[in-house]
Order: structure tokens, then C-alpha cells, then sequence
């Protein structure tokens, strides 16, 4: 026979072959795990990684731009078209609309999982048949493919104090726009993955003509001819070819106006004979464009820049990809102009990253400790440590083929205990019998000797193992029957878990036994360690003990959990834990008449009195208005600023923590005249803005027809909200206060001069707003051109006396037809579903989210809305309801999964009924914690609670198992007690493993904490609560069930 082949007892069944083959052929095993590394590592580069997972949902922006129109009749002739062709598509969840001056942003939300193609595909088509309806000059446009992590990279561009362009003037704001626009943009559209370039800030160059209206009185010229001849004077036309003597000659008639001077001598007209030049009625220079957006950074005006990421990239490579081409781009810039970075994803996710990594190495180490500890034996500890890393990899290669990011809620549930448990209670099993061995055979064990003990050990242990892990990974399984934002945040984790669960199986057979065999040489330490001994027979002690007072130890373990049921309703509940981002979203609101250069200056001080006030503050940047490309429409009057935060040891003082900061700084912003303020996260505001179209926690909405009656309504709505406890922030959404200069036309008086509205209006447009003649071309770049007066003409006193002239050659002033006057109008309107609503908004501060909503739905059931008029909810709290409903289904899913496995293995309901008592008992472990740390019952702890009714499964199935092998040779007494003594090892060494690993994390506080902190908590208190029960409760139930059973039959 072959020497290198010792014979193993027969196998039997299919995890015994495996395990056989693998101790047969250890060396091949090993050249297999050398390969999984490198698959792993491999995957590794490939994984995209986030810091928290993109939970927006599918849906497509259509921004029309407007300019002058106001809100009611953007609502009525864009909006209200837009929407109407909406309605019907397939797959589609809400449709959402703002209408405000000069833009309409009709947002449409599709069911999770439609193709965004696709839906942006039938949304172009109904938008062209939409066309007719609306207003000729309107043309909506898609937002870019991105999603609420898309914002991933900003910067602003600056000039140097001393920096002079060529002709020695100092750089303008519209000069940094102009460099924004044409140098900066277009590169970096082309970086693979950017899905937009958004710019804000500066002015657009614009060529403006301003006529000079007593002139062309004079001359008798009207508006129309100047328009006109800028009109027809501003093209090139190619006219054909021309073939001579062979030679080809393209004719080419140039037209075009690149300079101040070609349009001045532009000529308008002629009177007796002399030629009227542009220049002669009407100012020529380069101005800038009436804007609707502005910049501000620490305190100076500039010009943003922001990259968005198309959706499903990978934030970390394409923020560093940016980064790298913003470097190179700053080289070709002119001297003096640099870009600076002001808020880049990639530091945040390397943050959270780091929190992760932290936490996972920290567990690792305690793990490898306790079992060297327990063992007393190091290869085998090494052993069973080497799982994590495999298992790791394993885990990674599958997420990067399910495309999953690595973040941290898909890391975060990861532990590394629970992985282990399987190889743990193998390892020490092992052990134990060559112990055993070599202690019967008083001498070392021969190699052939040694693959025997170590298969019939891994034999011995495999058949609860296998089953527990798979109830542990079933566990998981409802957590993929959610649907929504919790299906986002917590597909991913579940998946991963399931990814590594397979992995330590898959090792535990294979691996583990091959590795034992081959590095376990030597002599194994028979005696176990003193404490070990000790702890023993304490242990027996104990046993014996809670067996004479069974009745107080059940009644104790009975109250203990109508204790904790009490417990229970006093933990509050959250949807998930916020992720402090280590920044801060600052919102500023001003009065809703502000204009555009108003709210700048307000910004702008603000900023400078806050980094004045906060040395905490690094940077703060501001946007007010919107952008060019419309993904967040915000009227003039409100100002979007982040504020970023100096690293923690940098602070003055350094015991404060992020919050504390906020509150400070949110009572010295409130001190500022003139503002309305609100404090959130970036990553945060966006999401849930996206989602719900509501910037804060709660958002009640209440529809209906009137614009007066809703406001009337929604301000004793947040009359009501002030009340509760905990409310701050309550605001409701402004809707009117812009003030309005009113042109009313008198009909009858314009039709006796024979004039037509419409020929009024255009005058009127034309003069304040600026009529558009076409575009100035110089080379790639294109600048508008525009008609419009003069500044200082443009004030109420000067439009009523706008000159009109009459189709009979004379002249009369506007007044003379049409009333000017100031009136109050609507702001903005905003739609859901085709309905106008007002939202009343609040966020939850010192109170959990729950309770909160509960008060507030009871309070505002008590309150009547007139006929027509109805309330709705959003907010966070929406996906908290949603959840928590479906828990309410999947959870007992789960543990009816965890009993019938159970009865699968010992086919007796009796037993199964008493390893499943594990489970209520972790839970209760598990609330007691939470309740002392004090953090509310939020999804990261639910999904820690489903973890755990697996984990505590586990423990009582290896023990009974054993027990029920021994039955066959002892007495019930003898049996249960030596099988609980001969379990006590490995039930310590996987509590402690899994309690410990979890430790890290529930104690961090890095970047991202917050949302693995209650996972971890739940998990340690449970297991603490579970191992109790099993070691005691377990046996001493088993006994006395059985004992009754065998005296009935001896007395019979």
C-alpha cells in the first residue's frame, strides 16, 4: 500500500468524500487556495467602491428654460403640457413638477429596476409630440444620467490677486466663466464616466446692443428694423463651387459679425440719402447676461465648477480621474487663473474605507488572540484565522460579478465570527481527538494515524456545522424580499454576507481538515490548560446546581424575556443611522423678492462672519440660484453651501464633537438678519430630495386647487408641528412674495391706435428682458447677442414711458395704453401627480424618528381641510413605514425557515423546539444592549437581529448533536452533562470570537460609524445572552425532559 495514502474509514455521504479527498490530496488542496488568493486579488481591482450605497431611484429630470415667463404661466403652458403627456407611461411611479420664473422641471419617477435608457427613450418620445403644445421658443432637455452620489467633484476657479490678462486689466468674474466654459468644460466632459459638466457663477459674455430710444424717435425708426437688420446682417453663406481651367473655386460669401466694430457699422436704415449705422442709435459693448445663478466661496464671489458622475461608476476612480485631468488641465490655463478643488468624493469614501478596514483588521487580530488562547496550540489558531482572508477574497470576487460596490453597508455587516464559527469548532474538535490519541497510544501519532483522527474529528463535527451555517445564511434570505430604498441600502449587505458564508463552508470542508492534517505535527498538548480545567469544572458545579433549582432557572429564564418584551417599546426607531459625512450642507433662505445680486452679498457675508467665528472651518462654498444645467432648481433667494470641516486634531477644541459644532453653529447662524437657515449633509440633502422631492425628515403635503387656501392650510399644519417635542426646522415651502411689475394692456385703447398685444408685449420683452438676434462665433467659442436698454433705463418710472409706434408712423408712450403698476405674485408652484401642493417641512432632532410621526399623524387627524383638499406624507419617515411592514412579514418568515431545518436535522419536534429557544433570548440580549447604549431599533439593527437568530442557533445545535451521540453508550444524566462539558470549549471560543470581532466596530467612531455601530451592538448583546442559554438552560431542560420520559417507562 501506499505510504502516502493512509486508509480512511469508509465515507459516507457527500461532505465526508469531500472531506476525505481533501486530506488525501492536502497538497493539491493548498495549490487551490493559493490560486482562489489570486482570483480574489484580481477581483479586487475590479470592485467599485463607494461610501454609502445609491439608494435614488429611477427616474428622468425634464428642465425647460423659460426666460420670462412667470410661475403661473410656466405652470400653465409648460408644465401642465409636459405632465400631461407623461401620464401613462409605462413602469411609472410619480411624477413631480416645480414651476417657477423662467423654468419648469418636470421630475419623473420610474418603478425600481427600469432600464434608465429605455425610460429617458419613451420620455424623448412623448416629449416631441408634447411640442406642439408648448410655447415656440421652448425647448425641455433631459437631465445627465446621474443620481444623487452623482455630484462627486467641485471646484472653483480663481484669479490670483495680481493677475493680469494680456491687455493689463485685472481678470472679471465673466472672464473666469469664459475660462470655465471654453477651457476647463470641454475637457473634461470627455474623462470616461462624467455624465456632466455643470458650471455656476460669473457671467456668460453676452454682445449687447442697447438702442437709444429717443434717437430712433427722432429718426423714426422702430425696435423691429434694429432687430432686423442685426438679424440679416449675421451670417455666412457658401454659395457652390465655381470650375476654371480645372481648378475648383468654392464660393464663400462671409457675413458674420466677430467684433464691436462689425456690429456698429451694421446699417439700420437709411433716411435722405444717409446711411443709419447701429452705432448711431444704439450703444454697442459686452455685457453679461441677466443670470439666475451665482457663486460665492469663503465669502468672494467665483465661479463652480461641478463634474457629475454618470450612473452606476464607480465614485473613487472617476473623482481621482477628474482630479488627475484638472491638473493637467491647470497647466494650459493662463498665468494666474488656478482651479481649486473644493469638495471631492474620493476623501470621503477613503474615509469610510479606512473605517472598515480598521474595524476588520482590529477583529482579525482579536480573533487570532482568543484562540490561541483557547487552543493553546498556534499552527491551529493560524489555521482557523487564515479563513478570514480567504473568505474575504472569496467575498469579493463575488461582488464584483454581482456588481455590487464595496461600502459601508455592504461591508459593514461582514463578521468575522460568525465566519469563523464553522472552521472553530472544527479545528478544536480535532485537536481534542489527537489529544485523546496520543494520550491512549503514549507516544506521537504516525501520519497515517493523525489523517484518521483528523477525518473521523471533522466527520464527527461537520453535520451540525453545515447545518448551522446554512441556517445562518437562510437568514439572510428575506432580507432580499424588501423592496424600495431599504432593498438598496440592504441588498448588498445581505448578499455579501451569503458570498462569505459560502466561502468559510466551502473552506471548512476542504481546507481546514487538509491543513490540520498537514501542519498540526508534533505533540499536541493532552492536558488542557489550568484555567481551562478550572473553568470546567465550575462549569460541572454549575450544572449540578441549576439542575436542583430548575424550577427558579426556568422562571428566571421565562421573566427575563417578558422583561425584555417591556423593554422593547421603550427603544425608539429610525430608519437608518445617519452617516456623518464630516461635512455640512448650509441652507440659507431669504425673502422670496430677493434678486440674484441681493442674495449674493447676503451670502457673502455670512460666509466670512462664520470663518471668522469657526476656526473649525476649513472651506465654504455656496451656490445661490441655479445652475446652468438645471439638476436642482433653487429660486435666487436660496443659497446651497457646504461647509467644510478641518480635520479633528486641528480644532481648538479638540473634546467637542461634530454635532455639538452644528448646534453652535446653527444659533449663531440664526443670529444673522435676514436669513432663514437648515443644517443637513450633502451626500444626505441630495438623496433625499431626489427621492422624495423633501430636503428634510418629514415633509407633510397638502394638495389641492387654490394657491391661497394651501397656504392658509399648511401654516396651521405647522403650527401643529411646532408643538411636538423634538420638531426644529419647521418651515413651510414659499410660494408667493415675489413681487411682480404688472404691464396691464387696456384693449380698447390699443385697438383704436391699431396696435395688438402681442405687438406690445414684444416691445416690452425686447426692451427689459433683451431680444435675442443670434449668436457671435469666434472660432469653437459662441457668445449670445442680445437688444436690450441700458441700465439705467430699465426702472418702472422709464418702461411707462417706452416709446410705441403707431402702423400710421406716430408715436405714443406705453402709458398711454397700458397701466404699470407693482403687484404681489406667485414664487414658484410646485405638482405631484398632476395636483398642486404646498409642503410643510421638518426635521427630527433629540427624538427618534417613530414616535415622532405618530404624534404627528394623530394631532393632524383632529384637523378638517376643506372639500378637495387632502394631506399626504414624504420624508425619510416614508421608507421607515415601508420597512418596517415588510420586516413585519419577513422576519417570521425567517425564523419558520430556522424551525423547519431544525426539524430537518433531528427529525424531533422536541429538540428542535429547544435549540430554537436560542433565538427569542439572543434577540433579548440584543434589545437589553441597544436600550443601555441607548441608540434606537433602527434597519442596520434589524439586520443585526436576523444575524444573530442564526449565530444563537448554531451553539445549541452542536451541543445537542453531541449529547445525542453519546446517548448511545451512557445514561441520560452521564450523556447530557459530559456533552456539555466537552462543548463548553467551543461554545466560548465562538461566542467570544464573534462578540470580539464585533468590537472594533462598535466602539468606532471614523468616518461612517454610525451606521455599523448598531449592527455591532445588537450582535454582542445577543450572543453574550444566547451562550448563557446555552450552556446552562440548554442541558438542564434536555435532562429533565428526557429523565421524566425514561422513569415513565422504568415504572411501567
Amino acid at each position: 500500500m501506499d505510504i502516502n495514502k493512509p486508509d480512511l474509514p469508509e465515507a459516507e455521504g457527500l461532505f465526508d468524500r469531500i472531506i476525505q479527498f481533501s486530506i488525501n490530496n492536502a497538497i493539491w488542496v493548498m495549490m487551490f487556495v493559493i490560486a482562489w488568493i489570486g482570483v480574489g486579488i484580481y477581483s479586487y481591482q475590479k470592485l467599485s467602491i463607494d461610501a454609502v450605497p445609491d439608494i435614488t431611484n429611477v427616474q428622468v429630470q425634464i428642465n425647460s428654460q423659460a426666460n420670462g415667463f412667470t410661475a403661473p404661466e410656466v405652470e400653465q403652458r409648460i408644465t401642465y403640457p409636459i405632465e400631461n403627456a407623461m401620464s401613462g407611461i409605462p413602469n411609472l411611479e410619480q411624477t413631480r413638477s416645480i414651476s417657477r420664473y423662467g423654468l419648469s422641471q418636470v421630475t419623473i419617477i420610474f418603478k425600481d429596476g427600469t432600464d434608465i435608457y429605455w425610460a429617458r427613450q419613451l420620455i424623448n418620445q412623448r416629449l416631441q409630440e408634447a411640442k406642439s403644445a408648448l410655447p415656440d421658443s421652448i425647448d425641455p432637455q433631459m437631465s445627465p444620467i446621474s443620481t444623487g452620489l452623482g455630484e462627486i467633484y467641485q471646484w472653483v476657479v480663481k484669479a490670483e490677486p495680481n493677475a493680469k490678462k494680456a491687455d493689463g486689466s485685472a481678470y472679471s468674474a465673466m472672464d473666469l466663466r469664459e475660462i470655465q466654459d471654453w477651457i476647463i468644460r470641454p475637457q473634461l466632459q470627455r474623462v470616461q464616466g462624467v455624465a456632466e459638466v455643470n458650471s455656476i457663477g460669473g457671467y456668460n459674455k453676452t454682445y449687447v446692443v442697447s438702442p437709444d430710444l429717443t434717437r430712433l424717435q427722432q429718426l423714426q425708426i422702430p425696435l423691429t428694423d434694429l432687430q432686423d437688420a442685426l438679424q440679416n446682417n449675421n451670417e455666412n453663406r457658401g454659395a457652390g463651387f465655381i470650375e476654371e481651367n480645372g481648378q475648383q473655386l468654392t464660393v464663400r460669401v462671409p457675413g458674420m459679425l466677430t467684433s464691436i466694430q462689425d456690429i456698429q457699422n451694421v446699417t439700420v436704415a437709411t433716411k435722405n440719402g444717409l446711411p443709419i449705422r447701429v452705432a448711431d442709435v444704439a450703444s454697442v459693448s459686452i455685457g453679461h447676461d441677466l443670470r439666475t445663478g451665482g457663486a460665492t466661496y469663503n465669502g468672494q464671489e467665483t465661479v463652480l465648477g461641478i463634474a457629475m458622475m454618470m450612473m452606476g461608476e464607480n465614485s473613487k476612480t472617476i473623482a481621482k480621474a477628474i482630479d488627475d485631468k484638472v491638473q493637467e488641465i491647470q497647466r494650459s490655463l493662463p498665468q494666474g487663473v488656478v482651479i481649486e478643488t473644493v469638495y471631492d468624493r474620493s476623501s470621503l469614501v477613503d474615509k469610510a474605507i479606512k473605517t472598515v478596514a480598521k474595524n476588520l483588521i482590529e477583529g482579525a487580530i482579536l480573533v487570532i488572540v482568543i484562540l490561541f488562547i483557547f487552543l493553546g496550540n498556534f499552527r491551529a489558531a493560524l489555521i482557523t484565522a487564515c479563513i478570514i482572508p480567504l473568505a474575504m477574497l472569496f467575498t469579493l470576487t463575488g461582488m464584483a460579478e454581482q456588481k455590487i460596490s464595496a461600502n459601508l453597508m455592504s461591508l459593514g455587516a461582514l463578521d468575522f465570527g460568525i465566519i469563523v464559527d464553522g472552521a472553530v469548532v472544527i479545528v478544536e474538535n480535532c485537536i481534542r481527538r489527537l489529544a485523546e490519541a496520543q494520550h491512549l497510544k503514549g507516544r506521537l501519532l504516525t501520519r497515517s494515524e493523525r489523517f484518521t483522527e483528523v477525518f473521523l474529528a471533522a466527520k464527527q463535527a461537520r453535520r451540525p456545522l453545515i447545518f448551522g451555517q446554512i441556517i445562518i445564511m437562510v437568514v439572510y434570505l428575506p432580507i432580499f424580499a424588501l423592496a424600495g430604498v431599504e432593498a438598496k441600502m440592504f441588498h448588498p449587505m445581505a448578499m455579501t454576507v451569503v458570498l462569505a458564508l459560502l466561502g468559510a463552508i466551502i473552506l471548512s470542508v476542504t481546507f481546514v481538515p487538509a491543513a490540520v492534517a498537514l501542519f498540526v505535527t508534533g505533540e499536541v498538548k493532552e492536558k488542557e490548560s489550568r484555567w481551562m480545567m478550572m473553568l470546567k469544572k465550575g462549569y460541572a458545579g454549575l450544572l449540578d446546581k441549576a439542575y436542583a433549582f430548575r424550577y427558579v432557572v426556568v422562571t428566571a429564564a421565562v421573566s427575563i424575556l417578558i422583561l425584555t418584551g417591556a423593554i422593547a417599546t421603550r427603544v425608539g426607531s429610525e430608519f437608518a443611522p445617519q452617516l456623518s459625512e464630516g461635512d455640512f450642507a448650509l441652507q440659507l433662505m431669504r425673502a422670496p423678492s430677493t434678486g440674484i445680486e441681493e442674495s449674493l452679498r447676503i451670502q457673502e457675508t455670512v460666509e466670512k462672519q462664520l470663518l471668522k467665528a469657526f476656526p473649525e472651518i476649513k472651506a465654504i462654498f455656496a451656490r445661490t440660484g441655479t445652475a446652468e444645467v438645471a439638476t436642482d432648481v433653487m429660486p435666487p433667494n436660496i443659497s446651497d453651501g457646504v461647509v467644510l470641516l478641518k480635520p479633528h486634531d486641528q480644532w481648538p477644541n479638540q473634546k467637542e464633537t461634530v454635532d455639538e459644532l452644528r448646534t453652535r453653529m446653527l444659533q449663531f447662524v440664526n443670529q444673522i438678519p435676514g436669513n432663514n437657515s437648515e443644517f443637513s449633509q450633502p451626500i444626505e440633502l441630495r438623496f433625499n430630495e431626489l427621492i422624495s422631492g423633501v430636503r428634510s425628515d418629514i415633509g407633510v403635503k397638502v394638495f389641492g386647487d387654490d394657491m391661497q387656501v394651501l397656504n392658509q392650510e399648511a401654516e396651521k399644519i405647522a403650527q401643529q408641528l411646532r408643538s411636538i417635542p423634538g420638531a426644529s426646522e419647521v418651515k413651510v415651502e414659499q410660494t408667493d412674495g415675489l413681487t411682480l411689475l404688472n404691464v396691464d394692456v387696456n384693449h380698447a385703447l390699443a385697438a383704436q391706435y391699431g396696435l395688438s398685444v402681442k405687438s406690445i408685449q414684444d416691445i416690452v420683452a425686447a426692451s427689459i428682458g433683451g431680444q435675442s438676434v443670434g449668436q457671435i462665433l469666434q472660432g469653437d467659442r459662441r457668445f449670445d447677442f442680445v437688444i436690450r436698454l441700458q441700465e439705467n433705463m430699465r426702472t418702472p418710472q422709464q418702461l411707462a414711458q417706452l416709446p410705441i409706434r403707431l402702423p400710421n408712423g406716430g408715436l405714443i408712450q406705453l402709458q398711454d395704453v397700458a397701466k404699470v403698476e407693482n403687484i404681489l405674485g406667485l414664487a414658484q408652484v410646485s405638482r405631484e401627480n398632476g395636483k398642486r401642493r404646498v409642503i410643510v417641512t421638518a426635521n427630527v432632532r433629540d427624538r427618534d424618528l417613530g414616535s415622532f410621526v405618530q404624534e404627528m399623524q394623530s394631532k393632524l387627524a383632529q384637523q378638517k381641510l376643506p372639500s378637495g383638499y387632502w394631506l399626504g406624507y414624504g420624508g425619510q419617515f416614508e421608507n421607515l413605514a415601508s420597512a418596517t411592514a415588510r420586516m413585519q412579514i419577513v422576519v417570521p418568515m425567517a425564523l419558520i425557515m430556522i424551525f423547519v431545518l431544525l426539524m430537518a436535522v433531528f427529525s424531533n419536534f422536541k429538540d428542535s423546539l429547544l435549540v430554537f429557544s436560542g433565538v427569542p433570548f439572543a434577540l433579548s440580549g440584543g434589545l437589553v444592549a441597544l436600550w443601555l447604549r441607548d441608540i434606537p431599533l433602527s434597519m442596520s439593527a434589524g439586520v443585526g437581529f436576523i444575524a444573530l437568530s442564526g449565530v444563537a442557533v448554531l451553539n445549541g445545535l452542536v451541543m445537542l448533536t453531541f449529547i445525542k451521540e453519546l446517548r448511545a453508550t451512557l445514561d441520560v444524566h452521564a450523556a447530557t452533562w459530559k456533552g456539555a462539558v466537552l462543548r463548553l470549549r467551543p461554545v466560548l471560543m465562538t461566542a467570544f470570537v464573534a462578540s470580539l470581532g464585533f468590537i472594533p466596530m462598535a466602539l468606532a467612531t471614523g468616518t461612517g460609524a454610525e451606521v455599523q455601530r448598531p449592527l455591532a451592538t445588537v450582535v454582542i448583546g445577543g450572543i453574550i445572552s444566547s451562550t448563557i442559554l446555552t450552556l446552562v438552560l440548554l442541558p438542564v431542560i434536555y435532562r429533565w425532559m428526557n429523565e421524566s420520559k425514561t422513569n415513565k417507562v422504568e415504572h411501567s
